[in-house]
């Protein structure tokens, strides 16, 4: 930071100064031996976050303190700061966007996958199918069949559906969601044992009741491992669905490529990292929280 501040005093203001290969090398390398520590030591949900803060905390102090203000990604930061701030909120729009749909269809296929073997094999059978496609073909696929909607149905146009924005993206993003949460809600369901099942049966308890009191505890912590694939997956795609025109980190991120700009690739990729790590932890805290309160 200080040689950055060194340089900066005897250059102009379009000057950058950036970090080199060997910094990212180094900084990959202890992230992945943080990561490594974490998995071999299996410390517990808060301990995992009290490790978490430790290492992103002097970073975060850093950059708010106004020490690394002449790197270049800050400088960008600084230029597109309102673009960012509304690239950020579109991001996290487009992700929970997906995500309620996803929830909406998704429970009720696994509840009906674990209830009626042959036809769950059939759906799990297509959901795989549709993680053969790739993302960028099925936001393609999509262009000409909304776009028809929109010119056919006013009401859908005024909805703001058509063939490229938040429309394909979140249709997109909740097809391949699907298959996390289908699976994981059949998966948990399976796994519920059967003499807890008889028991609250022989209590006179309602099917609707042995499902709600009985069934989805024991199931949420599998249920949750699969909300917390879905989620990372999404928040990782919707950076793709920025060249259909839906906005968000990708929309800086690509923006960064194709003017071949390594600082704004930058500004638009390592919050999408900073993001689904985040959504990962939080995640697996919840999931290790609610076996607990299964146990």
């Amino acid at each position: 930071a200080l040689g950055a501040d060194l340089l900066a005093q005897d250059a102009g203001r379009a000057a950058r100064t950036s970090f080199g290969a060997g910094f990212w090398v180094m900084a990959l390398a202890a992230v992945l031996a943080l990561a490594d520590l974490v998995a071999r030591t299996g410390p517990g949900p808060v301990l995992r976050l009290v490790i978490g803060l430790a290492a992103a905390l002097p970073i975060l102090a850093m950059v708010l303190s106004g020490h690394l203000d002449q790197l270049s990604i800050l400088k960008e930061y600084a230029n597109r700061s309102d673009q960012f701030q509304a690239a950020l909120l579109r991001h996290a729009v487009i992700v929970l966007a997906a995500l309620l749909p996803t929830l909406a269809f998704g429970v009720p296929l696994g509840v009906l996958a674990h209830r009626r073997r042959r036809l769950g094999a059939s759906i799990l059978s297509g959901l795989n199918l549709v993680q053969t496609v790739p993302s960028i073909a099925i936001f393609g696929l999509l262009i000409a069949p909304l776009s028809a909607l929109a010119t056919l149905v006013p009401a859908a146009r005024a909805l703001g559906i058509s063939g490229i924005g938040l429309a394909p993206a979140v249709i997109a993003l909740t097809l391949y969601s699907l298959l996390p949460i289908v699976r994981n809600t059949a998966a948990g369901l399976a796994q519920v044992p059967a003499s807890a099942v008889d028991a609250a049966r022989g209590m006179g308890m309602t099917r609707r009741q042995v499902f709600w009191k009985v069934e989805a505890p024991l199931a949420l912590p599998v249920f949750l491992s699969g909300l917390r694939i879905t989620v990372v997956q999404a928040i990782g795609l919707a950076a793709v669905a920025a060249l259909i025109g839906a906005g968000g980190l990708g929309a800086i991120m690509f923006q960064g490529l194709f003017s071949n700009a390594l600082d704004l690739i930058l500004l638009g990729a390592l919050p999408i990292i900073a993001f689904a790590a985040l959504a990962d932890a939080l995640f697996k805290a919840a999931v290790d929280l609610s076996k607990r309160g299964s146990a």
